[in-house]
């Protein structure tokens, strides 16, 4: 009988979407930065992002920051909200209910999954979806495990349907951080993306040509050892038939800056979208935009470096300093089609 239910609601909710443009189903990646409400949780380390916190983290500082973020997510949909947004940095369901109900998000009526991590902060992933876009079939919730009870955040599988039926699924992920040194917090790093490809090859291992999308903040780059060798993304431009797993953001030359995070002077890119080859080939039913792959980095979200001089990201605190801005890293967009559904002006 629950079978029976979900089955029907799932092909109410794809009959709704094809009433629908169907033609642009953007994806946003975004760390949005310490994205704390302002409510003591005793269990977590959240202390300084409460009123009497040494950040002052007050409700009018908070819903600003939801309005912040409200506001990146639609100036990068342009004319359409995004189809999916991955979310790191958040700290839990009552964020993600106010992000989605208490700011103009709330007319695209977006649903969210989030995971139940053991991250010391409290800090979490999650993935927002339209539902006229992406009908969920399933999530999970996938701890990493490293030696003397090293504690992080998950990583967050969402698997759903799109328009034409097909399957696609979403890997959302934060890894652990350079913090402490790069090369010493390197182990950790191997340990989540072996983790991560071993949850990429269980869907190879069920479906000859799966549609899976791979989103994070990796604090690694495209070209270090962890995402090349032991997680096997390529970049898109030297990748071929044979590569399983194509890295959308490992070519600095599709981007406006050299990367999506700054630090003492440095872009980095830390946040990538990797993608199934399959998503790229003509043949799929669902296809990955090669020319919509950005950085989005439109001027609000810049500010003046007068510490190391050119732009780094209007975040909302430097330091200790409140500054009001969105976040200290960037957003990365990349936008799917379905061209059997396009017109002949759209292709």
């Amino acid at each position: 009988m629950k079978y029976f239910l979900f089955t029907v609601i799932l092909f109410l909710s794809l009959e709704s979407a094809a009433q629908l443009p169907v033609s642009d189903f953007r994806v946003i990646w975004y760390n949005v930065e310490n994205c704390f409400d302002t409510i003591d949780d005793p269990e977590k380390n959240d202390d300084e992002f409460l009123p009497s916190g040494n950040r002052y983290w007050t409700p009018k500082r908070y819903y600003h920051k939801l309005r912040q973020i409200a506001r990146v997510i639609t100036a990068a949909g342009e004319w359409d909200a995004p189809a999916l947004i991955g979310l790191c940095e958040v700290e839990n369901d009552t964020v993600l209910t106010h992000l989605t109900t208490r700011t103009p998000l709330k007319n695209q009526h977006y649903r969210y999954c989030i995971t139940k991590g053991s991250d010391p902060r409290g800090i979490n992933i999650a993935v927002l979806y339209r539902r006229d876009k992406f009908a969920p079939v399933g999530e999970e919730s996938i701890p990493l495990r490293f030696e003397k009870g090293k504690a992080t955040r998950d990583i967050l599988h969402v698997w759903g349907r799109v328009i034409t039926g097909d399957t696609l699924d979403v890997f959302a992920c934060h890894f652990p951080s350079r913090s402490g040194g790069e090369r010493e917090t390197e182990r950790f790093r191997k340990s989540a993306c072996l983790t991560l490809r071993h949850l990429c090859d269980s869907l190879y291992a069920v479906r000859r040509l799966p549609n899976i999308l791979i989103m994070g903040d990796f604090n690694d780059m495209p070209d270090d050892r962890n995402i090349r060798e032991h997680l096997g993304a390529e970049p898109l431009v030297s990748s071929s038939e044979e590569t399983q797993l194509v890295n959308l953001f490992a070519d600095p030359k599709r981007l406006k800056l050299s990367g999506s995070h700054k630090y003492q002077g440095e872009w980095h890119q830390l946040d990538q979208i990797i993608v199934s080859r399959n998503l790229l080939r003509p043949s799929n039913p669902l296809q990955v935009q090669p020319e919509s792959i950005a950085l989005f980095a439109p001027s609000f979200l810049l500010t003046e470096d007068k510490t190391w001089r050119g732009k780094r990201p209007k975040r909302t605190h430097y330091g200790f300093r409140y500054e009001g801005g969105y976040s200290d890293h960037l957003p990365l967009l990349v936008r799917l089609v379905f061209p059997s559904l396009l017109s002949p002006s759209e292709l």
